[in-house]
């Protein structure tokens, strides 16, 4: 890890583990004052409706703040942020970690003194705002810190376009290009979706069953998307109509073909929008990336990508010519 991932690392890091030393420096205070279970949930008037062990509060304490920052910090250190991006993300983690941290240190002190077995005095709701009010503070803190360690730098700054190949047409001669790209998570995403509708209709009715119906049909209509390079420019389609990527001809100025890593430059897989860049990235590997007027770049991860950036090149060229 290098000097600058580790700064950064640190900086994601740190609210999670300040709320959480907090709160277990309170919890230890407040010790000899707290029942032996403590009110936990409490309902809609304020009144407590869950109780959870002491040992359990600390050990869910615990849990709560470590996946939090260690999702949060893996996301800002190996996220593409830059600029004010970078400053928003780690304003992020110091709102959500002083969030949580002042909601765990409200409950504690609505169970001061609470007698065994018996419940705990009311959650008064206004504490809900002190929390929002606490996570804005964090978040305002976190711009600030964010400003010692500096932002990764976009590795678009200073650029050329991309510059990829042609291929030769005649003129008046048409082409196209068109290939079908796919990965292993989308048929099983899509067979996990349609599975847990049937679960849902005979275990809650057609009402609960419907969304992730609906969601796995339509992931199954794009299951096995088709993209396509021609006049109309390049089109990521499915097997219906609907849903529909299409970037015209104008908006191109230049395309090539690269590798792309889904997690490490797109946060992930399916439609994707980045600082800077968008795609359809349905898997790490080769992919078209063409390079827009604003700027920005666009990927669709497919095979035999330098085809088709080579006749979107072409196609784009013909475009600005008028012809």
């Amino acid at each position: 890890m290098t000097r600058k991932n580790l700064g950064r690392s640190t900086l994601a890091a740190l609210p999670f583990l300040l709320a959480l030393t907090v709160d277990l420096i309170l919890f230890a205070v407040l010790a000899d004052r707290l029942p032996d279970r403590l009110a936990a949930h409490f309902d809609a008037t304020g009144d407590a409706d869950g109780h959870i062990g002491r040992t359990w509060f600390v050990v869910n304490t615990v849990l709560l703040f470590g996946v939090l920052g260690v999702l949060w910090t893996w996301t800002v250190a190996r996220g593409t942020f830059y600029d004010r991006a970078h400053g928003w993300a780690v304003a992020g983690g110091y709102a959500i970690a002083a969030f949580f941290g002042y909601l765990l240190a409200a409950v504690l002190f609505v169970n001061v003194d609470a007698a065994d077995g018996a419940p705990a005095g009311g959650f008064p709701w206004w504490q809900l705002g002190a929390a929002l009010g606490a996570g804005a503070l964090g978040g305002g803190l976190g711009l600030l810190l964010a400003r010692l360690v500096p932002a990764p730098q976009d590795p678009r700054t200073g650029r050329d376009p991309l510059s990829g190949e042609r291929i030769a047409l005649a003129d008046g001669e048409v082409a196209g290009w068109a290939r079908s790209t796919g990965s292993w998570w989308l048929p099983l995403s899509t067979l996990a979706l349609l599975a847990a509708a049937v679960a849902l209709l005979f275990a809650a009715g057609w009402l609960a069953a419907l969304p992730p119906l609906v969601l796995g049909l339509l992931l199954l209509t794009f299951s096995r998307p088709y993209v396509t390079v021609d006049r109309r420019g390049l089109t990521v389609s499915g097997l219906l109509p609907w849903p529909r990527v299409r970037v015209p001809l104008e908006r191109i100025e230049s395309a090539g073909s690269r590798e792309v890593n889904a997690l490490a430059e797109y946060g992930g897989w399916g439609y994707r929008i980045r600082p800077g860049r968008s795609g359809v990235i349905i898997r790490s590997g080769e992919a078209i990336v063409a390079r827009l007027a604003s700027g920005r770049d666009f990927a669709v991860t497919v095979e035999d990508s330098a085809t088709g950036a080579a006749l979107l090149n072409t196609l784009a060229d013909r475009h600005r010519a008028g012809r």
